[in-house]
């Protein structure tokens, strides 16, 4: 059986072996949805080639069942942080896909994509995701950020958002369990040149120069 502890006040105790009913005969792993992403991107430089399907590529992620035997050797949690990114694959400045550890209560601030594309995939606990409207950028104006919608996603849920739909911020509703979840970002362009975050209130924008994410292979530093 595999558990998780944070440490706090009371102890949080995840039982992260019963998430997968399917057998080894008929699973899909992740092994298999990595090489299979691989495969599809092909030469293209993303899902911003007219070639490429994005509503295939989540099919891929549907396909894939959470099994914690497959994702578990790139767990990493930092405590002091509202959520670390840990590297699985980085596909050729294509796409990188990456293992996301959100710790209770805590999430990401409100952010845009550097027009890429992302596909989550919840494979432990719960995540809410509130997609706003953009701001507009030509009125010089301050106003609060309008939500467009907002959904919670449980595990083995697949969402999808670019910047074409808008912003969105991530986060934890759980006060006691850690969730986790799986992402998709083509081309890697958050990594590769930084991202914007954005203030609900003010709708104003700040850069932020890179996405950084942990690498298991490399004895957990942060690249």
């Amino acid at each position: 059986m595999l558990s998780l502890v944070i440490p706090s006040t009371p102890l949080v105790d995840q039982d992260f072996s019963r998430l997968s009913p399917y057998s080894p005969r008929d699973h899909y792993s992740l092994h298999d949805l990595v090489k299979d992403i691989k495969a599809y991107l092909g030469s293209d430089s993303g899902i911003n080639s007219s070639t490429i399907d994005e509503a295939y590529l989540q099919g891929l992620l549907r396909k894939y069942m959470s099994n914690p035997n497959d994702w578990f050797r790139y767990f990493y949690n930092d405590y002091s942080k509202n959520y670390t990114r840990n590297t699985i694959e980085n596909i050729n400045h294509k796409a990188n896909i990456l293992l996301l550890v959100w710790n209770p209560g805590k999430g990401s601030p409100i952010h845009d994509h550097a027009n890429a594309h992302c596909i989550m995939k919840v494979l432990a606990g719960e995540l809410t995701e509130t997609v706003y409207h953009s701001p507009e950028e030509s009125s010089g104006k301050e106003k609060p950020l309008v939500v467009k919608s907002e959904t919670r996603h449980g595990i083995n849920d697949v969402t999808y958002i670019s910047d074409d739909i808008g912003l969105h911020r991530v986060h934890n509703p759980s006060t006691n369990q850690i969730a986790v979840s799986l992402h998709l970002y083509t081309p890697p362009n958050a990594a590769d040149y930084g991202y914007h975050i954005f203030d609900a209130n003010t709708g104003k924008a700040s850069f932020v120069s890179q996405a950084r994410s942990f690498l298991r292979c490399d004895e957990g530093k942060e690249k």
